[in-house]
Parts: structure tokens; C-alpha cells; sequence
């Protein structure tokens, strides 16, 4: 590395950020970190995502047996749990590729603002302020960035919610009938993921930061890594629940349907009220809060681990 590089690097604690790992370190942890997940979580999604879905009212155990389990609500228990599992090909591609380019691409771009930016972060921040406003940062470009997946969130979920959306048609045959039209609601999209990502990575960052007064996030321990994910974790879903469940909604109609996000939104605050904004978000905190919390320490844990190694 170039002097000038290494005294610029030198400078301040954003600057100092620049990292080690590989980039084969950072695909084995992220990957790991998202197969793992989809393992275990995809019903625990299926069951949020149907919840947010829901534009009625659950008054009863009854009522909201059939919104989860749709067509199996009356099934035997077994037939019930595997109706959980729509879409589990579309999943597995988007939440693993997801975690790939989030949890993977983060570090990239946060060595790119560090060695580029990091001066600017510490100035005006403060040095230990600046570091974590930079992971935040650096969490919300990549977030922006995911939208490039969305035609795999977009089959997933309807594969979830409104399977009838497909008429028997295969994941090409799809492609080649919707085109960019699987592209629909990107823009809601990247306004939920630009602060959510903000949040998760910032969040994260702020607990090593200033609970445990980390220089270095890497080394972190096991323990660290999973109290600071929970804090990343809730403050993410919280900021980004309303965005959320309009995007979930744009996603979940048939092909043919054309609503814009802007109606959908005027039409929950004029029918179903401000809660409706807030839809799933218990599922969401008990269910894919500790699924977020999960694949995050894992691979926030993990990266550094394969760094060592690789």
C-alpha cells in the first residue's frame, strides 16, 4: 500500500476501519450465515409476510388460523406446518443471494468510505461516532443496492401469499410474461432498505462502539456480536415496519394488477387505519426479529472466523 494511503488510513478511527478479510471470508460467512437461516426461518417469514398480507381484521383464533395457513387452516398439524414452506426454491435463491450481497458486499463498501471518506466521517462525527455512522452508512448504500434481487423477493412472496398469481406457469415462463414488471414497487423498496439497512448495520455498530468500547468490531466475541445484532436487528425492523409492509402488499398482487404504492398507502390510512402501517410487526419482532438477529451474529461472527483461515 501506497505511504500517502497508509498515513491517510492512519488519520482517524473511520479511516482505520480499512479491513483484512478476504473477499472468499466474506462469501463462506455471509453465504453460511444465510443458508443457515433459511433453514430454520422460512415458516416463521411465510407466517409474517401472510399476516402483513391480511388487509382484515383478526378477531379470533379462527380468523387468524386461516390467514396463516390459507387453504390448510382445517388440515391435519403436519399438513398445516408444511403449507409453510411456499416458495421454498425462490427463497432459497433471494434469501441467500440476499445475504451474500448484504452481510458480503457491507464490508466493501464500508473499506471504500473509510479509505475515501473516513476523514470526512471523523470530522464530522467525532472519531468513535464516525466509525459506526460510517457501517450504517455503508448498510444503507448496499441496501439501496439490493433491489437488484427483487424479481426473486417478488416470486417468493407470492409464492407465499398468493400462489394462484402463478397459473401454473414455471420461474422462465414468468420471466419472459413479466419482464420488468417483476421490478414492481423497487422504488418502495429501496426507500424501506436505505434506513432499515442504516439501522441494522448502525445499530450493530453503536452497541460495539459505545457498550463495549470495541476499537476493532472484529473482535468482537461471540457473546458481543450477538447482544450488538439484537440492537442492529430491532432497530431495524422497527424504522423500516411501514415501508415494509407497503412494499409487501405491492409484491403480493396478481401480475395483472398495476396499484400504485401511493393508493395502497392512502387506501390502508383511509380504511384500515395507522395501525395498518404496523401490521406483522409482532410476528416480525418474535419471529423474524430473532431470524434477522440469527443470520447477522452469525455472519458478523463467522466473517472474521473464515478471515483467519482463508
Amino acid at each position: 500500500m501506497a505511504p500517502a494511503v497508509v498515513e491517510k488510513l492512519a488519520a482517524g478511527s473511520a479511516q482505520k476501519e480499512f479491513k483484512k478479510e478476504s473477499a472468499t471470508a466474506r462469501l463462506l460467512g455471509s453465504g453460511s450465515a444465510g443458508i443457515a437461516e433459511l433453514a430454520i426461518f422460512h415458516p416463521v417469514d411465510t407466517t409474517a409476510k401472510r399476516l402483513m398480507s391480511n388487509t382484515g381484521k383478526v378477531s379470533s383464533l379462527s380468523r387468524l388460523n386461516e390467514v396463516i395457513f390459507k387453504d390448510s387452516a382445517h388440515a391435519p398439524p403436519f399438513r398445516k406446518f408444511t403449507s409453510l414452506f411456499p416458495g421454498l426454491g425462490y427463497a432459497a435463491g433471494y434469501k441467500v443471494l440476499q445475504r451474500i450481497y448484504k452481510y458480503g458486499g457491507q464490508p466493501f463498501a464500508r473499506d471504500y468510505l473509510s479509505l475515501h471518506h473516513g476523514h470526512q466521517f471523523d470530522a464530522a462525527f467525532g472519531p468513535g461516532t464516525g466509525k459506526a455512522i460510517m457501517h450504517a452508512t455503508a448498510g444503507s448504500l448496499i441496501g439501496i443496492g439490493e433491489i437488484i434481487l427483487l424479481p426473486l423477493d417478488v416470486l417468493k412472496i407470492k409464492r407465499q401469499t398468493n400462489p394462484e398469481a402463478f397459473r401454473s406457469r414455471g420461474f422462465f415462463r414468468i420471466v419472459a410474461d413479466e419482464g420488468m414488471g417483476l421490478y414492481r414497487g423497487a422504488g418502495w423498496t429501496a426507500a424501506r432498505n436505505a434506513p432499515g439497512s442504516f439501522a441494522l448495520f448502525g445499530g450493530s455498530a453503536a452497541a460495539k462502539q459505545w457498550w463495549y468500547k470495541l476499537e476493532d468490531y472484529n473482535r468482537a466475541t461471540w457473546g458481543q456480536n450477538f447482544v450488538a445484532s439484537i440492537a442492529g436487528a430491532a432497530a431495524s425492523l422497527l424504522v423500516s415496519a411501514p415501508l415494509d409492509v407497503v412494499k409487501t402488499r405491492i409484491q403480493n398482487r396478481n401480475f395483472e394488477i398495476k396499484e400504485s404504492g401511493f393508493s395502497i398507502v392512502g387506501r390502508m390510512a383511509r380504511e384500515e387505519g395507522f395501525t395498518s402501517f404496523f401490521k406483522g410487526l409482532t410476528p416480525k419482532l418474535l419471529m423474524t426479529g430473532p431470524k434477522l438477529v440469527f443470520s447477522f451474529w452469525l455472519a458478523q461472527t463467522l466473517i472474521p472466523a473464515f478471515g483467519q483461515v482463508v
